[in-house]
C-alpha cells in the first residue's frame, strides 16, 4: 500500500509540476520590506533639497496653531480622548524627525503642457530635471522611500517619459547604485502591453546606466481600462504580472479615475462607489503577489480660516481611517497640512487595536486559550498589523515584546515574509 501511495504522489508531483511552478512564481507571497504610510507628490519645478524640512516645518505650525491638545485632537480626528493622549506625541515627534515617507517628484502633473519636440517647455522640463536630481541626491536627511512620476506611455508624451528617467537616472546613479526605496510611477496605463514596455524601458536604463539593483516602477490605476478590459476582464491582474517582478505597487488615482467613469466634480472622493469598486478589483489582483497598494487623495486642503482647517482636516482623518480599515496601508498626500492629520489617524488605528492584537499572539504561541480561536491565517495578519505599526512609528519595540511577547523579526516569520530581491518571474 505504501508503495502505491509513493506512486500516485510522485504522478500527482508530475501532473501538477508545471501549476505548483507557475503558482510560486506569480504569488510569492508578502514582501519583506516595509511599506510607506503615503506618497507625497511634488511638482518638479517646486521640489528642492530643503522640501522635506520645510513640509515639515509647516506641518508643525499649522498643528500648534490649530491644536490646542488631546482632547482637541479627539475631536478633530474622531477618537477617543485616551487614545488622543498617545497619539498627539507620537504625532509631534514623527512631524520633527520623518515628515515625509515617501517622495515623488513629479513630471506629470508637473509640467501638463510639455511636449517631445526639443526647445520650448522640454528645454524648462530639462532644466527642472538636473536641478532636482541634483538637491534630491544633496538632500542631508532624505526620506525612505523617494522616485519619480513620469509622464505616460501614449503616443503623445511617450518619448518624454523615457527621456526624463533616462536623464534623471544619469543624474542620480552612483556607481551603479540607486537612493535606496527609489521607485518610478507610471500613469495612466490602460494595457498591460503598455507594462511590458515599461519592463523593457527599465532593462535599457539598467544596461544604459550600470544599474546593480533592478529599477522598479508603480502602476498607477486611474483609468477603468485598468480595471475593465475590452473582454471584461479586470486587466489590472494581467498588468501586475507583464511587469515580471518589477511592480512595487498599484496607486489609485482618485480624480482621474473618476472623472474617467463620469462622475461629477463636487462627487469625485476616494469613497465613492466606484472608487471602492476599483479599489477591490486591485486589492484581489494584488493578493498573494507581493505588490502593495495605495489609495489615492483627498483634495480638500486644510487651508483658510480655522473653522476650514478643522474641516478639512476631519475628513482626511475620516479617509485616512477608511482606507486603513479596508486594508489600504499607504495614501497620498498633497499639502504639507496634511501630514498631521495623516500620522494621526494612522497611529490611532494601530494603538486603537494593539492591545487585542498583542494578547491574541501572546496567546497563539502559548498555546493557552483565549477569547478568540485562532486559525494561522489570522496570526499572520495579526502579525502583519503589528509589524506594521512598528515601522511607521505607531508602535514601540519595547511595548510589543512586553506585551506581545515577541521581536520584529519573529513577527516577520509569523507574517510569513519572503524575501524576494532580484525576485523575476
Amino acid at each position: 500500500m505504501a508503495d502505491g501511495r509513493e506512486r500516485l504522489l510522485d504522478s500527482l508531483d508530475v501532473a501538477l509540476g508545471a501549476v505548483d511552478a507557475r503558482y510560486a512564481a506569480a504569488y510569492p507571497g508578502l514582501r519583506a520590506e516595509r511599506q510607506p504610510v503615503h506618497t507625497v507628490y511634488v511638482p518638479v519645478d517646486r521640489y528642492d533639497a530643503d522640501t522635506v524640512r520645510s513640509w515639515g516645518a509647516q506641518a508643525q505650525d499649522t498643528f500648534s496653531r490649530y491644536v490646542s491638545g488631546a482632547e482637541d485632537l479627539a475631536d478633530i480626528v474622531g477618537i477617543e480622548p485616551t487614545l488622543a493622549r498617545e497619539v498627539l506625541p507620537l504625532v509631534e515627534a514623527k512631524l520633527a524627525a520623518e515628515p515625509i515617507e515617501d517622495l515623488r517628484i513629479d513630471f506629470e502633473d508637473g509640467f501638463p503642457q510639455a511636449g517631445i519636440a526639443p526647445g520650448g517647455r522640454d528645454a524648462d522640463e530639462d532644466a527642472h530635471l538636473v536641478r532636482a536630481a541634483r538637491a534630491l541626491r544633496a538632500t542631508p536627511n532624505p526620506t525612505p522611500f523617494s522616485g519619480i512620476r513620469v509622464k505616460c506611455l501614449e503616443p503623445a508624451v511617450r518619448a518624454r517619459a523615457v527621456r526624463t528617467m533616462d536623464m534623471f537616472l544619469a543624474e542620480i546613479a552612483d556607481n551603479g547604485s540607486l537612493p535606496a526605496g527609489f521607485v518610478v510611477t507610471l500613469p495612466k496605463v490602460t494595457a498591460p502591453e503598455q507594462v511590458a514596455a515599461m519592463v523593457t524601458v527599465c532593462e535599457y536604463l539598467e544596461s544604459t546606466h550600470g544599474l546593480t539593483t533592478p529599477l522598479r516602477f508603480e502602476i498607477q490605476i486611474e483609468t477603468p481600462q485598468s480595471v475593465c478590459g475590452p473582454d471584461g476582464t479586470a486587466q489590472v491582474a494581467s498588468m501586475i504580472h507583464a511587469a515580471q517582478g518589477r511592480c512595487s505597487g498599484l496607486h489609485y488615482g482618485t480624480y482621474d479615475y473618476s472623472a474617467a467613469c463620469g462622475i461629477a466634480a463636487e462627487y469625485q472622493a476616494m469613497d465613492h462607489p466606484v472608487a471602492d469598486h476599483a479599489k477591490a478589483t486591485m486589492q484581489v489582483a494584488a493578493a498573494g503577489t507581493g505588490v502593495l497598494l495605495s489609495d489615492g487623495s483627498t483634495n480638500r486642503l486644510p487651508v483658510g480660516t480655522a473653522d476650514e482647517i478643522r474641516a478639512a482636516w476631519s475628513l482626511h482623518a475620516r479617509l485616512v481611517d477608511r482606507s486603513l480599515r479596508r486594508g489600504f496601508y499607504q495614501g497620498w498626500d498633497l499639502h504639507p497640512a496634511q501630514l498631521p492629520t495623516r500620522y494621526a489617524a494612522t497611529f490611532a488605528f494601530y494603538r486603537r487595536s494593539f492591545a487585542s492584537a498583542a494578547v491574541r499572539i501572546s496567546t497563539y504561541l502559548a498555546r493557552t486559550e483565549g477569547g478568540f480561536l485562532d486559525e494561522p491565517a489570522t496570526v499572520r495578519a495579526l502579525a502583519s498589523f503589528l509589524h506594521r505599526g512598528l515601522e511607521c512609528g505607531a508602535l514601540t519595540d519595547s511595548e510589543v515584546r512586553e506585551r506581545a511577547g515577541v521581536t520584529p523579526g519573529r513577527l516577520g516569520e509569523l507574517a510569513g515574509f519572503t524575501r524576494q530581491e532580484g525576485h523575476f518571474e
